[in-house]
Parts: structure tokens; sequence; C-alpha cells
């Protein structure tokens, strides 16, 4: 079985797996009693017991010849099982390494095997053990009967606490059904056997919370029913149908379909129930249809693949997706930057800022800097920004990475400034930190601990995050600049606001969009659109700079238009802190 992952550290995650299902410190059961006694009569030794695994101890379920009811968990023979999820078999403990289960020789025991009990979804909470007195081998009969009675334990803790196999609502086999079922499959089917996996969600999240929110709780009633008669009507007893989710049903395809006529039948189905139902306003089906092969692919694994289709599908013209390994390394990847980005931010030694430059078109001079954020991964190695900034932007890290940023920008300016180096640097912030109440004050505490002038620092901000919440926005940003601090907005030029909006906003500075640089000195319509971008800017009392100029072309029309500022790989590329003081000097050195 494979072991389960998590968020959680792996042990946390199983103690409160443990925990979850009431089994610890409870009263006797007849059912386990039965059990551990069979275990006993069967390997013919004097102790036999349901051991689970407690953060600190072994706590006994049911015992026979056992007057405690648990044992430190530490040099227990149940701990070593838990941890590796495996049998676990000790012919003579005297055999074993020195003090290895010292406390149980000293009380006589000689003999100890044990199995793990293991939950389906990989957690493994203790042991069925059973230990003699004296020395003795283990037939692989009985190490199989051991492993029955073990599954025989876990059969009867999850049906006592797993809230049944039928969901009440739909009267449909439930989740923790279809993961036994699955597994009942490939002992039921040849090993490598193509089949299809199907997952129907019938709305998405945010079409299920608009509609509740609008409805009473008895829409989701009406929804699932109404799913639910539309699947018995076409799946039929081809396939069981599982409610594995508030709204998502899975079954698997009949073995021997043909894959392309039977997705042209679910999207039939799909078109079908998009239109028909009387909830087909508020809410869209998507189908998810992940190819596998028997033996081959875990429950949970294959349903993470339905489920990663059927998300796909809402971009689809049919609404049913199928699982592309591509898209889904794409997805893993993705999750993995988000996991290890918040490492990141707490350890020292993988973030770091390059600083770009910001030359004066008309003098040549440099004048400021773009602080730009960097991560080399410590197994990944450099992940560009384009990579993992969108998708940390989408994440609650947003503020805690513009706070890194701010910090380690605001320490560069002060060991600069102290070194006789006068500059201002940019900053770019997200839409999450506009909505901070006490963003601009958080910013005037850094300036002021670090002996800066405010006009030493500007933030950029894109259209896309000043219209995210406009009124807010604009709050924010008249706090920040009655600081003194300087605002830019970022990317103009690509966004969706309102010039009506933007004159009222406290900027000093408007960035054009560096797709506006491209081809600029050979496309008459984008000169004279860029020409324009920079006329009104600074009839609206802004500079301007251009991004993203890479040729002596660009910036000699830029100059021509009258642009304030640049910055690119015509004057420099992102450089290191030591590197940019020294593309300084050589600039001056040459501009002299």
């Amino acid at each position: 079985m494979n072991r389960p992952t998590s968020l959680l550290p792996l042990e946390s995650a199983r103690l409160d797996t443990l925990r979850r299902l009431d089994l610890l410190d409870t009263t006797s059961s007849s059912a386990f009693d039965r059990i551990t006694r069979m275990a006993a009569q069967l390997f013919n030794v004097p102790v036999a017991a349901i051991s689970l695994t407690d953060s600190n101890r072994q706590w006994f379920k049911s015992r026979v010849g056992v007057n405690h009811f648990e044992v430190p968990r530490a040099g227990a023979p149940c701990a070593t099982v838990t941890d590796s999820a495996e049998m676990l078999i000790v012919n003579d403990m005297l055999a074993h390494p020195v003090h290895k289960y010292s406390f149980l020789v000293e009380d006589g025991i000689r003999f100890y095997a044990g199995a793990p009990l293991t939950t389906s979804d990989g957690y493994t909470l203790g042991a069925m053990c059973v230990l003699g007195t004296e020395p003795r081998e283990v037939t692989p009969d009985e190490s199989r009967a051991l492993a029955d009675l073990a599954a025989m334990v876990m059969a009867q803790i999850e049906l006592k606490h797993a809230l049944g196999r039928i969901d009440p609502l739909s009267g449909l086999p439930n989740r923790k059904q279809f993961i036994d079922d699955f597994h009942d499959l490939a002992m039921d089917r040849p090993r490598g056997e193509a089949r299809l996996g199907v997952l129907v969600n019938l709305a998405t999240p945010a079409q299920l919370s608009d509609a509740m929110r609008a409805m009473s709780s008895s829409y989701l009633d009406d929804i699932v029913g109404e799913g639910v008669r539309m699947l018995r009507a076409s799946v039929g007893g081809a396939s069981t149908v599982y409610h594995v989710a508030t709204t998502q049903f899975a079954f698997i395809a009949p073995q021997g379909v043909d894959q392309d006529t039977f997705i042209a039948e679910l999207a039939a189905w799909v078109n079908e129930r998009n239109h028909s139902v009387n909830s087909r306003y508020a809410t869209t089906a998507t189908v998810g249809v992940a190819p596998f092969l028997v033996g081959a692919c875990s429950a949970l694994d294959l349903m993470r693949n339905m489920h990663s289709a059927a998300y796909d599908a809402q971009d689809g013209d049919d609404c049913v997706g199928i699982f592309s390994s591509a898209q889904d390394a794409v997805y893993r990847r993705r999750f993995t930057l988000v996991n290890d980005f918040g490492a990141a931010l707490e350890h020292a030694g993988q973030l770091r800022l390059v600083f770009q430059p910001k030359v004066d078109l008309a003098s040549g001079d440099c004048i400021g800097a773009e602080a730009l954020l960097r991560w080399t991964h410590p197994v990944l190695g450099e992940v560009s920004p384009a990579e993992f900034i969108p998708i940390v932007e989408r994440t609650a890290m947003a503020r805690p990475t513009t706070a890194w940023v701010l910090e380690a920008a605001m320490q560069q300016l002060a060991a600069w400034k102290a070194a006789g180096v006068q500059l201002q640097l940019a900053v770019n912030v997200s839409a999450a930190n506009l909505l901070e109440p006490d963003f601009n004050e958080r910013v005037a505490d850094g300036l002021a601990r670090h002996g800066l002038e405010a006009s030493s620092l500007s933030l950029e901000i894109t259209e896309s995050a000043l219209m995210t919440n406009p009124k807010i926005a604009q709050a924010m940003l008249e706090n920040l600049a009655a600081t003194g601090v300087h605002l830019a907005i970022d990317d103009f030029g690509t966004g969706y606001s309102s010039l009506s909006y933007l004159q009222r906003l406290p900027v000093k500075v408007v960035k054009i969009d560096q797709s506006f640089m491209r081809d600029l000195g050979a496309d008459p319509r984008r000169r004279s659109l860029v020409s324009a971008m920079i006329a009104l800017s600074q009839n609206l009392g802004h500079k301007v700079v251009a991004e993203g100029v890479e040729t002596e072309v660009v910036a000699r029309c830029l100059r021509g238009m009258g642009c304030d500022q640049a910055q690119g790989y015509l004057f420099a590329r992102p450089l290191a802190p030591d590197a940019f003081v020294a593309w300084m000097a050589q600039r001056e050195e040459v501009m002299a």
C-alpha cells in the first residue's frame, strides 16, 4: 500500500487520524476481543494484543495475557511495525541486537510477530501482535493469517468509525467504499488491464457557494438528486456509481469500451444535463476521465487524476477533460513551488534581490533601480520569476513576500546610503498589500528604522491590482503618498483601468509595459500608440518609464517621443548589489 502524502508531517497526520477514530482510552469491545483470542489460539502463545501507537505509548485496545493497558512507545516492537508499516517477526529476542527490546526480554518474552493496522488512506495505527515465552519460527501460512487478522481489526475499526459506507443524501456508496472496491478490482481483474475512471462534478466550488448563498440548503439536495437520477439512467447497471464528494460522483467504465466513443457519450450526457435540469443556470457539470492500468495505480492517485481532468474540463467546449500526464507534471511542479516557497521565506539563503537600473533617456544618467526577486531552489535550482511570482500572488504568501522584498530592499538602500550611493529603489506591490489596513504604517516604520528618506522608495502597482478593489486601493495609495513614498503604475496599457480613475490616483510615474517596446522602430501603429500613452501620462503630470528597452533603435524612438526614463537589457540586465555599484561607476566614467 502506498504511504500517504500530506501537507502535515506524516507522523502528525497519522496521529490525527488515530485520534479522529476515537479509539484511544475507550472501553473493551467483544468484536476486538474475539479477534485477539483467535490470534493467541492460532499461534499457541500466551499473549496477543491489538496495540495502537500513540505519540509516546502503545495502548492496547484489546489484550490477552497482559495485565496493563499500555507500555512506553520507545523500544516497543509494535512501534517498529507502525514506523515501517510492515510486518515484523522476531523469532528469538535474545538473538536480536542487544537491548533492542530489552524490557520484553526482562518480562520473559522471547518471540514476537506483529502485522500493521493500516487505514485505507495509508496511515498505520499500530499492530495486531502475538508474543510468546519460547523462541519459534513463523510459517508463510501463519504470516498470512496474522495479516488477515489485522485486516479484520481494521474492518471492524472502519465499520465502527467511518460513519458508514452509504451517503445519506444520495443513497450511493461513498468515497471510502470506492477506495475499497478499487482495491478489490486489482485483485479480481488481470494486472495491467486498461480501464477508464470517470469523475462527474455537478458544480464548481464557486458556483455551489453562490447558489447556497442565494438559495436554501435544500438547493444542494436538488442538485444532487437531479445528478443521481440522470447518472443512474445513463450508467444503469454497467458500473457502480459512487458519491465521492459534495457534488462529485465517480465510476469505473466497463471493461473494453472504446475511449473515443465513450467520451463522446459523456459529452452528450453533460450537454443534456446542462440544458435540461433545474439548476442549469446556476451550475455547469464537468467530467474528468483518467485512463489507468489495473494494479498499477492507487485509488487515491486515480481520484486525483480524475479531479484534475474534471477541473481542466471547465475550459473546454464539451466540458469533458482527459487526464494529461504532461499537464499533471505542470500542476505538480506548481504545487511543489507553492509549498517550498513558504520555506524559502522563512530560511535564509534561497531568496535574493537583484537590481535593474533605470536610466534618464535625456542625460543617460542612472537615476534609480527596480528591485527584483530571485529564487534559488535547493533542488530545482534557479526558478524563473515568471513562473513563481504569478503562483505566489494567488496565495496567502503574497503579503509576506512583499514584506520580505521591502525589508531586503530597505536594507540594501541603507547599505548603499552608508557607502555614499544615493538613488531611488522601486519595489513591486501586490493587490493583497493594498487591502492591508496597516500597510502604509509598516512601510513608514521600515523607512524610519533604516534611516531612509521616504522619497528613496518607490512602490510599483499594476493596473490589475488597482482595479481589484478601486476604492480601497485609492485610499491606501493616498495614505502611502502622504508618507512621501513615490508611487508608480506598473505594466501600463495591459490592464482595464479607466482614465477617469487613473487621473485621481496620487502616482508620480507611469511605466509602459515591455510588450509595447517590441518592434517599436518598425511598427508605425505601435509608435503612434506609445507616443499617445507618453503624452497622455505626461499631461496628467506623470513621469514615464519605458520597460524592456533592448535596442538603441527603440531608445532613439522613445527619446523622440519625449519619454523620461527607460530600463532594459540595452542598459543592463538585473545585477547583484556589488555588480550594480560597479556598473554605476563604469557608466559615470563613460558619461563623463
